[in-house]
């Protein structure tokens, strides 16, 4: 049986502002992941300065903050096998210019610093990260009928 994952995915204010958020949960979908926890919120400061916590100090700080608190962005955990690569991977790479074709970043992206998604780059991280933004709650467990047709035993 493969080794569930979970990854913290953020669809972030420019990707809401630019009505992608269908097609990106969609990717994630496609892909084979499971959603197990989402919610629609505009950050608060408080929660941007936890989670981006380990850049405070550094020239980008402020501006990581303002922007993820600028508007509403939508939160998920995504689970399943392999899920924090497979999520890192549909997101491509941080830098929209040097995505791979096909992911949510080369199609839709152009600037690092409008790059439509964040992605957990561990599972510890993914860890806190889900903490942050999903506290002791929200996450729900449920089986899919597709599961067996996604992962084998």
């Amino acid at each position: 049986m493969a080794t569930i994952e979970r990854s913290l995915v953020i669809v972030k204010p420019d990707a809401v502002q630019r009505g992608l958020v269908g097609e990106i949960v969609g990717r994630y979908e496609k892909r084979g992941l499971k959603i197990v926890a989402m919610k629609f919120e505009q950050v608060s400061e408080e929660t941007a300065g936890r989670h981006y916590g380990e850049h405070k100090g550094k020239p980008f700080y402020d501006g990581l903050v303002s922007y993820i608190t600028s508007s509403p962005s939508v939160l998920m955990v995504i689970e399943g096998p392999d899920a924090v690569n497979i999520v890192r991977t549909t997101n491509g790479a941080t830098k929209p210019g040097e995505a791979a074709p096909g992911t949510i970043r080369a199609d839709f992206g152009v600037t690092i610093g409008r790059n439509l998604v964040h992605a957990s780059d561990s599972v510890e991280s993914a860890a806190r990260e889900v903490g942050i933004f999903f506290g002791d709650g929200g996450i729900v467990e449920w089986n899919r009928a597709i599961d067996a047709w996604i992962v084998e035993d």
